[in-house]
């Protein structure tokens, strides 16, 4: 295999006795996703439109094929552990029927973990997806209601393999698992958790893997695209992606599966793979950080970008050290655009930051770098690093973290001498997250009108850190700190907080 791409996809298990179906990115500064310019018009194109929903214009026409966000975390309850999520499919209503929102089976999701730097993936958990019908002669998901993952009347149903590829060896980790459903609504399922929790799958060595439906946990005020916030600020303060689902998939998995050589710091991203119309495998999708192919990378290489692999993103290297978005300020709020080129913002995009989340020796390549050894924190800050919170992004991400208002802060300048307090004024999530894997929280039902509101109902049951409707307490792990993009100048040296405040990165 090439140094640096991604492997292909092993020929499809066949221990599932089902029949196959055909097969039927907003934010501001984030991660990727990587596509083939070969065979590209077999799967269409349409118009670029929330951190990787619908970024851009090829891959915005193939939904179920695009990573909107991935995140990457100690996990609270399991510190020896380390959750790695992806979420795919953006802006899913949750009365989007009657098809709803499968899983590409013609497709292979990869969550890829570079543990020594050298920005080529050394491990890979990939999913693959096989639909079936129980009764292909109805037009409905399903024929009535549902209470298990068995019940006769989920008539759409996928089951989802997991296969672990370490240095070029594969192994089946989950053979036969069962995808939780898109939630119709209440009268059909009045118990989504028990059809989540089932979606939850062993596998060998402790670790667990997830593929299902959620709520959409970014939250951000996509107004930013009409002249940053309607040119005067103001439009902020709604939460744009409050209402919606998302599709996704996670492991969480022993520290010690996933480090090598003592090396603590990994590096993670997700790419999906699909056949062009040559029948070769290609790799359509990528993200690590968030935003970056957003509103770093413009629109001429967004779909070159999301075709790339780690290891060939120097080519890219202008667009991190004169970035578009400080001007963009500077023109329309006459916030002075700091000085080029922006070195500020390098470690945190391609080499992760000294004394914090670099790895020796490391390749500069785009990836969301984690220090696996930086314990659990009890007060998690939503501004991560930048709000003297070390756990939080750009040391990984989490569920909680605020990248927008860290992104805009640093964007601006946080890092080379220009505090600021920039921000969308959407400061966490619509729903609570759980205080378990896959700490995403339970989707929105398909019985709500679609006003951007959330179903009290939806956080009565399961393991839910308290909350309310319209955005409840979050759990200590989610609160963090995410997309900080150039939350360290520099290393292990002074770190610019949110309103002046600072801290040392030792």
């Amino acid at each position: 295999m090439p140094a640096g791409r991604s492997p292909a996809p092993p020929e499809e298990d066949t221990t599932s006795r089902t029949r196959p179906l055909a097969p039927r990115t907003l934010a501001l500064v984030g991660a990727g996703a990587l596509l083939s310019t070969t065979g590209l018009a077999a799967f269409g194109a349409g118009p670029a439109s929330a951190s990787s929903h619908r970024e851009a214009p090829l891959i915005s026409g193939m939904p179920k094929d695009d990573a909107t966000d991935t995140y990457a975390f100690r996990s609270p309850d399991k510190p020896d552990t380390v959750t790695l999520l992806g979420n795919w499919i953006p802006f899913e209503d949750p009365a989007g029927g009657p098809n709803f929102y499968p899983w590409d089976d013609g497709a292979a999701y990869d969550i890829n973990i570079d543990n020594n730097g050298d920005a080529k993936a050394d491990i890979t958990y990939r999913f693959t997806f096989v639909s079936s019908y129980q009764n292909p002669g109805t037009f409905l998901y399903n024929t009535g209601q549902v209470t298990d993952k068995d019940d006769p009347d989920l008539n759409y149903r996928q089951r989802y393999i997991v296969r672990k590829i370490e240095h070029g060896k594969t192994s089946v980790v989950v053979r036969d698992g069962f995808t939780a459903p898109s939630d119709v609504g209440d009268a059909s399922m009045p118990n989504y958790w028990t059809l989540r929790g089932q979606a939850r799958h062993s596998m060998p060595g402790g670790g667990l893997a997830f593929a299902g439906q959620a709520d959409d946990p970014f939250f951000l005020d996509l107004r930013v695209f009409d002249l940053l916030y309607g040119g005067n600020l103001s439009e902020v303060g709604n939460d744009s992606l409050s209402g919606y689902n998302v599709n996704t998939l996670g492991v969480q998995v022993p520290i010690s599966e996933v480090t090598s050589g003592g090396e603590p710091v990994i590096g993670v991203w997700t790419s999906t793979l699909k056949k062009n119309a040559a029948g070769k495998w290609v790799q359509v999708s990528r993200l690590g950080n968030p935003l970056v192919n957003e509103a770093v990378v413009p629109v001429k290489d967004k779909d070159k970008w999301n075709a790339s692999v780690p290891s060939g993103d120097g080519q890219f290297l202008p667009y991190v050290t004169n970035p578009e978005v400080p001007k963009l300020l500077q023109a329309i709020y006459g916030l002075k655009a700091p000085a080029t080129p922006r070195n500020d913002l390098v470690s945190v995009f391609l080499t992760g930051v000294k004394g914090l989340n670099q790895p020796a020796n490391v390749t500069p390549s785009e990836e969301l770098r984690l220090n696996t050894s930086t314990p659990v924190t009890a007060a998690p800050n939503r501004l991560g690093v930048l709000g003297g919170d070390v756990q939080g992004f750009p040391n990984g991400r989490r569920l909680g973290d605020d990248v927008i208002d860290i992104s805009l802060q640093a964007l601006a300048g946080a890092l080379v001498g220009s505090p600021n307090t920039l921000g969308d004024g959407v400061n966490k999530n619509d729903v609570a997250f759980t205080s378990d894997f896959p700490y995403v929280g339970i989707p929105h039902s398909g019985s709500l009108v679609h006003a951007k509101g959330v179903s009290t109902s939806l956080l009565t049951g399961g393991k839910v850190s308290g909350g309310s409707s319209s955005g409840g307490s979050q759990l200590p792990v989610a609160l963090g700190g995410l997309g900080a993009l150039a939350l360290l100048a520099g290393g292990a040296g002074t770190l610019v907080a949110r309103r002046r405040s600072s801290v040392a990165v030792a």
